[in-house]
């Protein structure tokens, strides 16, 4: 894998480091100033919130857990690393800078913040991408965040690299070994508590090396779309367990949900496995250029299907979507960009040059209205729920009488069934990275 991700890195950086002189040539700026960013400091408080990395900065550096350092990329030449290095017996002092990044950048080692401040260009049109805090107050910059910019950086980060994708592929294979330990330890009748710890254990890592909270639902909380309480008590009953929950390497993330019956032989394993049945159906239909609006609309004409094929309604598919009612039961996005941050920049993006194309009124959950290109990485991740908010809003519409409530009423105990992967767009169709990394770890 280290070898594989080494070689594909060298590629990965050249081309960028390209692109972003290229854009400060066609924009005549001289440098780029691109900062890790610096811990923010709980509230009246002597510690700090755990380090997210700016995504600017570990799309060029595999560094993630690495703040006040500075990138410096001028117009011409080679970069500039400020690595920030203390001198520090509180805290673990990183390591000497080693990989093949290092051969791409002039490295420079501070011991404080306040000595990348000299270092830093003042003479020239001097852009800064990320936030202006810390040292970098009293540097006065010609430009912070330039649309100019980044909007063509967003549009491109939806263009993988082959290094992306075996990046976002071996955090899919990290995933799918912890998905496992979660299920097993969801049959071995453990409380939401227990199933999260066997999934860290498994992904050996910590909540706060996640991508983003887990979503660990047993019974009705799987009604609850971004539920992250995880409470330590063991239901009287296990009926179902829904997962969401990824892993990332190099700063690459991946996002993949499950779903299970604890009877696994009842109507709802039945109802799970038409749903992922539906989801694989569904994923054939993705190639380049190809409209994502029209595969979530298809994808509610799928699950509105499934909902009269098990009884829930009696009205017609046709129906049930044009009414609205799908959306009661199907009420998020199909998927979203995937990659250096979960919910990846340039979803609604309509262009390179920027403007926005967003989603149709009746879907305004949609985080992707790209048309679907090769090198992509998207989820699909169709869901079907029984949520109460949602239909007692059912209950007002002229459909009321064509809900099998009774019905209903029996599954929300289910809470329901969520069903994702992440998928990169081939030249020809796709390549589903979630499945490939669960028939290589089982």
């Amino acid at each position: 894998m280290a070898m594989i991700i080494e070689t594909g890195y060298s590629q990965h950086i050249e081309a960028l480091l390209k692109r972003y002189q290229q854009l400060l040539a066609e924009h005549n700026y001289d440098y780029l100033v691109i900062p890790s960013g610096m811990p923010i400091r709980k509230y009246l408080d002597d510690m700090d919130y755990p380090f997210k990395v700016n995504p600017h900065f570990k799309a060029l550096l595999p560094l993630t857990d690495h703040p006040h350092c500075q990138i410096i990329i001028p117009q011409t030449g080679k970069p500039q690393l400020l690595y920030y290095q203390p001198v520090d017996f509180w805290h673990t002092v990183p390591a000497d800078p080693s990989g093949a990044y290092t051969e791409f950048f002039e490295i420079q080692l501070i011991a404080r913040p306040e000595q990348a401040l000299p270092l830093i260009p003042k003479d020239g049109r001097v852009v800064l991408m990320g936030r202006k805090e810390g040292v970098l107050e009293a540097v006065s910059f010609s430009a912070q965040n330039p649309e100019s910019l980044v909007y063509p950086l967003y549009w491109d980060r939806a263009y993988k690299s082959a290094y992306e994708v075996e990046c976002i592929w071996q955090a899919n294979r990290l995933a799918a070994k912890a998905h496992n330990a979660a299920r097993d330890e969801f049959y071995r009748g453990g409380n939401e508590f227990s199933i999260n710890n066997a999934y860290l254990v498994a992904a050996n890592a910590l909540e706060n090396d996640m991508p983003y909270g887990n979503i660990v639902a047993l019974n009705q909380n799987a009604a609850i779309l971004h539920y992250t309480d995880c409470q330590r008590t063991t239901p009287n009953k296990h009926f179902s367990f829904l997962i969401d929950a990824g892993a990332e390497v190099n700063g690459y993330a991946s996002d993949i949900t499950r779903t299970y019956s604890y009877a696994k032989n009842d109507e709802f394993a039945d109802l799970i496995q038409a749903m992922d049945e539906m989801h694989l159906n569904l994923l054939e239909q993705i190639k380049p250029q190809q409209s994502y609006v029209d595969l979530h609309v298809q994808a509610h004409h799928r699950i509105a299907d499934i909902l009269k094929r098990f009884d829930f309604v009696t009205a017609s598919a046709d129906a049930l979507v044009e009414s609205g009612v799908s959306s009661a039961f199907f009420p998020h996005g199909l998927g979203h960009q995937l990659g250096l941050q979960v919910h990846d920049v340039g979803g609604h993006q309509s262009e390179k040059a920027g403007g926005t194309t967003p989603p149709p009124q009746e879907h305004p959950f949609l985080r992707n209205t790209r048309t679907i290109e090769q090198h992509q990485v998207l989820t699909v991740e169709p869901g079907l729920y029984f949520i109460d908010s949602l239909l007692d809003d059912v209950k007002q519409t002229d459909l009321n009488d064509a809900i099998n409530w009774e019905k209903i009423n029996q599954f929300k105990v289910f809470g329901g069934i969520r069903i994702e992967d992440d998928i990169l767009v081939t030249a020809d169709g796709h390549r589903n990275l979630s499945r490939e990394a669960f028939a290589e770890v089982e």
